[in-house]
């Protein structure tokens, strides 16, 4: 953990490792999704960089990335979420019961971290590819209320762009 990265959540509170819901399932973004991430996001790079929270932030990169580099990406993004720094997670099709882990198309991604803005504050933003678009919706409310069911955060200090 880099010396400016601190603990998102307190050190008793269990992480959750998965969220399924209607349509959606969420786990930690991993190198396992390294190819189905790369396809999802440079497939959708116009409509990302549209997505409230994604707006003005010059990513996706327009030119996009070699496989290598979204892989260290990926990598960084296990190892903040195993540091407790930020959670990353992978937004999968699916979403019923049977639905195996590191399986599915990856359909977007969903991002939990500190404020870069406003410390204190804890920013969330999500994207989903261009072609689940009708999904976005759906998937910003189940999110906003698994936030504020399971998570830790002061709902008041949420920074999660509407839809």
């Amino acid at each position: 953990m880099s010396h400016d990265q601190q603990p998102l959540v307190p050190a008793d509170f269990a992480v959750p490792r998965t969220l399924v819901a209607d349509g959606f399932r969420l786990e930690p973004l991993g190198a396992e999704h390294n190819e189905r991430d790369l396809a999802a996001w440079t497939g959708s790079i116009a409509h990302i960089r549209a997505t409230p929270g994604f707006v003005g932030r010059g990513w996706p990169p327009v030119a996009g990335m070699s496989a290598e580099a979204n892989l260290a990406d990926l990598v960084r993004h296990a190892r903040e979420f195993e540091e407790r720094v930020a959670f990353a997670y992978s937004l999968l099709e699916g979403g019923g019961e049977g639905d195996g882990q590191g399986e599915g198309d990856v359909i977007g991604c969903l991002y939990i971290h500190g404020s870069r803005e406003a410390p204190g504050r804890v920013s969330v933003s999500h994207w989903v590819r261009a072609d689940r678009a009708a999904l976005d919706t759906r998937v910003h409310e189940r999110i906003t209320h698994w936030l504020r069911e399971v998570w830790p955060f002061d709902a008041g200090l949420v920074d999660y762009a509407p839809r």
